[in-house]
């Protein structure tokens, strides 16, 4: 069994890879797809030591010739890669629909010409856009906000088309928002905790009132492995469960895990097209997979605050 990891140098990706290898049984090997980005470091994949189950590859998705040469005898894919901050889509949104939207249709027509068996398609809660209540399940329509929620809707939608045209066995994920070690610091979590770390303010938009769902990490791969291993081909899953918090009870609890007070918080105009609030029903992960979270956020935040204090040298790069 070969199973092929795009994105797999960033931050979800590498978590992902090395929960894979340490899991995965002797007969799995595992090639990792990396394009490195601002966000995505070899750094990120150092404890792959010389494993001679995994190999790693350097190279574009949206290079047809290269993916279709990179997919040949693989097995499985499970793609990560994407351009995924969601300020950076609204300042340069060309990127994110040239990475997201070509570079999936360019993974996805590689994988139907070399037959791969299964194709996992990690997307985002983001394609839902903002819900004043409840919580989202797979049947939601889709109502993207930002250049980077429309990008992953639009291939989410592609994902689709491969399988009922072509009859690729996709699975699509659909995950709330992610924190944990080796998060790039353009995230709201390593920003603040780097930036309070260093002695500068933080920066809150508008009132702080925008809730979001997060769950750790670890929890997420867990997810996208058990819908690897035993989906439902042509289906989408949500990873729910996590904990719901305002921006601003989330910057409260980051002040004090890092011993500093509200001083250190400035208040900025809130970006365009911010939604109000994600949540995900994870109920049919659950039902179907028996996916729980196992990660609680208190302890989930303690380790991350705890890795970024002790990996300086990480970050400031």
């Amino acid at each position: 069994m070969r199973v092929l990891v795009t994105g797999g140098a960033g931050f979800v990706g590498s978590h992902y890879v090395r929960a894979l290898l340490g899991q995965a049984g002797p007969a799995v090997e595992i090639v990792v797809l990396v394009r490195l980005t601002h966000a995505g470091s070899r750094a990120n994949l150092e404890f792959a030591g010389q494993s001679s189950r995994l190999t790693i590859v350097e190279g574009d998705i949206c290079d047809s010739l290269f993916v279709n040469n990179v997919m040949k005898g693989i097995h499985h894919v499970v793609n990560f890669a994407a351009e995924t901050h969601v300020d950076r889509s609204i300042d340069s949104p060309s990127a994110f629909l040239t990475n997201n939207v070509v570079g999936t249709q360019t993974l996805l027509h590689a994988a139907v010409s070399q037959g791969v068996e299964r194709f996992v398609h990690v997307s985002t809660g983001e394609v839902y856009g903002s819900i004043d209540s409840g919580s989202c399940d797979e049947r939601q329509k889709l109502r993207p906000s930002t250049p980077y929620g429309a990008s992953k809707a639009g291939s989410d939608h592609i994902v689709e088309a491969y399988h009922k045209t072509y009859g690729l066995a996709t699975l699509i994920t659909r995950c709330s928002n992610n924190y944990g070690p080796y998060q790039f610091p353009e995230k709201l979590i390593p920003r603040f905790v780097t930036a309070l770390f260093e002695g500068r303010n933080v920066p809150l938009y508008g009132d702080g009132g925008n809730i979001r769902e997060w769950l750790y990490v670890e929890d997420h791969c867990r997810a996208v492995e058990l819908v690897r291993a035993s989906g439902t081909p042509g289906e989408i899953y949500n990873i729910g469960g996590g904990r719901s918090l305002t921006n601003h009870e989330l910057t409260s609890v980051l002040l004090e895990a890092c011993g500093v007070g509200w001083d250190r918080v400035t208040y900025v105009p809130d970006r365009r097209g911010h939604d109000y609030r994600h949540s995900l029903d994870g109920t049919k992960l659950h039902r179907e997979l028996g996916f729980r979270p196992r990660v609680e956020f208190d302890t989930g935040l303690a380790r991350t605050v705890k890795w970024f204090v002790e990996n300086r040298s990480w970050w400031v790069r």
